[in-house]
């Protein structure tokens, strides 16, 4: 099978499956989320995650790894699981510090995580990544040569996948516009931009007011630009 094929096949099932567990992780399950709102979660606006889109091509990249040299069956899945959560983590840590660094933005924050380094990974987060590894090689792996065949023998396949990235090259262009505003005003501010605490006090600011939440473009904003709307928030802090 072509491995552009399947790159391409398993970022965008990762990127959309990913979006929505973390949107019913954020509704249901998540403590930072008492109200117990429907979150658009990510630093993009679409249906769709980058860092699951990634990892899942992780996944099926480490699923070849010979570790035969272990005897016991068990020990085996066990040791390869927890290679998957490790890789993911660093990469999940290189994403996270990129946009401190460059952008001024914390996508995430498990600042109040035991164990967590610069609040960008942690020990709990890697476990749920040993156990997303586990579901993957045992549920997923298997089938992925036969989806793949299905799709790519249906002329709606390419369709999709066309009409999957288009958006997500636009979507792409939009959000990093916005971020870098938000890296503008970090800057001029002398600050470091808390990206899921923001949505949430813009959140909060439209039902003060009374306004329609936006829950596609969480920044958009008719009565206001973007930098007023970072200055209000700030200054009431």
């Amino acid at each position: 099978m072509d491995i552009f094929l399947v790159i391409t096949f398993l970022f965008c099932v990762g990127n959309i499956f990913g979006w929505v567990l973390e949107l019913f992780y954020r509704r249901f399950i998540s403590k930072s989320n008492i109200e117990r709102k429907w979150i658009n979660p990510g630093f993009l606006n679409g249906p769709y995650l980058p860092l699951y889109g990634f990892s899942l091509v992780i996944l099926f990249t480490l699923s070849y790894i010979d570790v035969s040299f272990i005897e016991n069956p068990y020990l085996q899945k066990i040791v390869l699981f927890a290679l998957m959560a490790l890789c993911i983590t660093l990469f999940e840590f290189i994403a996270g510090l990129i946009f401190i660094k460059g952008m001024k933005i914390k996508l995430w924050d498990y600042s109040t995580c035991f164990g967590n380094i610069k609040g960008i990974i942690c020990p709990q987060y890697t476990f749920y990544w040993w156990l997303l590894s586990g579901l993957y090689y045992f549920l997923v792996h298997p089938k992925i040569q036969e989806w793949l065949f299905w799709f790519t023998n249906h002329l709606s396949y390419s369709f999709f996948i066309g009409f999957f990235y288009g958006i997500y090259a636009v979507d792409i262009c939009y959000s990093f516009n916005i971020s870098a505003k938000m890296r503008n005003f970090a800057k001029e501010n002398q600050l470091e931009i808390k990206y899921e605490n923001l949505k949430e006090a813009i959140r909060k600011r439209n039902v003060e007011l009374r306004k329609k939440r936006n829950f596609l473009f969480p920044f958009m904003s008719k009565d206001i630009t973007l930098k007023d709307l970072l200055k209000e928030i700030f200054d009431k802090k």
